[in-house]
């Protein structure tokens, strides 16, 4: 390449890797995500994210370090000043980093000057309204089955509005005025970490109405008793009550969800259509992948966990367009991959060989077409050790209120019972394997059982499975126990 590309990193929260066209789901509207996969672009079916809740993800993929590497495993411990964040790393390397929207990677405290030129703030602010976390008359009463079900429906504009003007809203078109706007001299490197379609379950016309209900995919069933399943599953249903939703609730609720994605597919279009009429579009890179899943309605629960790695919570869309000077097979690939691979990949297009290690690896020979055979097994990892109080999460919002609408599983987060236990998943393409502290491990023939409800840890039949999946999970933790630094220092 003879010069750096631009940049976009578009980093929707909590999409789920099945709900894309392009993935066969005959649901799904999203058709700017299944342009790109057919014309320019490669969409991954086996992509994993290496934590299943927020922070612990984005720390993951923007270093290159699973999650273990320096205990990156909640919400409110984020990536320090001495640990390496892919911003820093193209700021340093002479891009101009815009960075429109959520945070939950670095610490507020230490500001943002360190990660990007712009940590952008639009001119004009949403209404309240439109935070659905805070302005929650939605939910009806306490005592009700809608309490924890993150179920808001369809919103409404203000009668001075053109769309529903809330802070994804703000952002994308702060990024699509940034890119006429553009500095003439550096690459653009723009981070829109957005907040759909992340719960509240809600969203605005057209795309509320534009989800054809009798063609949503069936739900998977909770197992009888909750047999072979983590603890913190029952805990989590027998809190959010909603066991007597109907199967016509459950598709409003998967619907609105749906409605979600195609908001953010509609925002995903007018961003690329940007680049287009900017005459950019050809020299950049674009990443579109979520950090995690989400259940929505599957085995009849709502949001996710901090330490269960079903695949509608760690299998994730992950899109990439690479510059039109570098070579790209446009298809679906069958190659696994995880989220830490976006940034090596980012490094290698940018000829950028970082000063720290990492375990990311580029996937640009897997864009080029020249194998789907990138890696043999993932792994996803979260959870706690007893004693670990400062992993308990108390600085939530929900802590020590009952009304809180995270308080069905941060509840079981403050406490020492086996729900909150450390575990790591290790998945290949046939099988999962979890091993956990304090209570049962989890096997799952995922060819047979994609809905991962016939725990299979004690099978006879696939014991020679169950020890090759925990040797390469020992191999993992040899491979990824620790970083040593670039730098060594003087004795002396």
């Amino acid at each position: 390449m003879a010069k750096q590309p631009h940049i976009i990193i578009f980093n929707p929260d909590q999409w789920r890797s099945d709900v894309m066209g392009h993935m066969g789901n005959p649901a799904a509207v999203t058709p700017h995500l299944d342009r790109m996969a057919a014309t320019d672009g490669v969409s991954f079916r086996y992509a994993f994210c290496q934590n299943t809740v927020c922070t612990p993800s984005r720390c993951s993929f923007m270093s290159g370090w699973y999650p273990h590497v320096r205990g990156h495993r909640t919400m409110y411990h984020m990536m320090q000043p001495d640990e390496p964040v892919l911003l820093k790393t193209l700021k340093d390397a002479g891009y101009h980093v815009w960075w429109g929207g959520k945070n939950d990677l670095v610490p507020a405290e230490n500001g943002y000057e360190a990660y990007c030129d712009v940590k952008y703030k639009p001119p004009v602010q949403p209404r309240r309204e439109t935070n659905l976390h805070a302005h929650d008359v939605w939910r009806g009463e306490p005592d009700g089955d809608n309490y924890f079900s993150f179920y808001a429906g369809k919103l409404e504009k203000a009668e001075d509005e053109d769309t529903y003007y809330d802070g994804d809203w703000a952002n994308v078109l702060g990024a699509i005025d940034l890119i006429r706007n553009r500095p003439a001299d550096q690459p653009l490197c723009i981070y829109l970490p957005l907040l759909y379609p992340h719960p509240p379950y809600g969203v605005e016309e057209p795309y509320f109405s534009m989800i054809d209900r009798s063609k949503l995919p069936a739900r998977f069933p909770a197992p009888a008793g909750w047999q072979g399943k983590p603890s913190l599953l029952r805990g989590i249903s027998e809190k959010q009550k909603l066991q007597g939703w109907t199967e016509e609730r459950w598709d409003e609720l998967r619907a609105t969800y749906y409605g979600m994605c195609a908001r953010v597919d509609k925002q995903f279009g007018m961003l690329m259509d940007a680049l287009r009429e900017a005459g950019i579009y050809d020299d950049t890179a674009v990443f579109f992948f979520s950090d995690h899943g989400d259940y929505t309605g599957d085995y009849g629960l709502v949001e996710k966990t901090q330490n269960t790695f079903e695949d509608c919570l760690s299998r994730v869309p992950f899109v990439i367009k690479p510059p039109k000077d570098v070579p790209v097979q446009p298809r679906v690939s069958d190659a696994m991959v995880e989220l830490i691979d976006f940034s090596a990949t980012v490094e290698a297009l940018a000829g950028i060989k970082p000063d720290h290690s990492h375990f990311g690896r580029s996937l640009l020979p897997v864009l080029a077409g020249e194998t789907d055979a990138h890696r043999d097994a993932v792994f996803c990892e979260g959870g706690r050790l007893h004693g670990e109080e400062q992993c308990m999460e108390r600085e939530s919002t929900s802590v020590g209120n009952a009304s809180g609408l995270y308080w069905p599983r941060i509840q079981w987060q403050l406490q020492e019972g086996p729900e909150h236990t450390k575990a790591v998943m290790c998945r290949t393409k046939e099988y999962k394997y979890v091993r956990r502290f304090y209570e049962q491990d989890e096997l799952y023939d995922m060819v047979n059982d994609p809905g991962e409800t016939v725990n299979r840890i004690d099978d006879p039949a696939l014991s020679e499975i169950l020890m090759g999946l925990k040797d390469r999970l020992l191999t993992f933790y040899q491979e990824t126990c620790d970083v040593v630094p670039m730098r060594p220092n003087k004795r002396m």
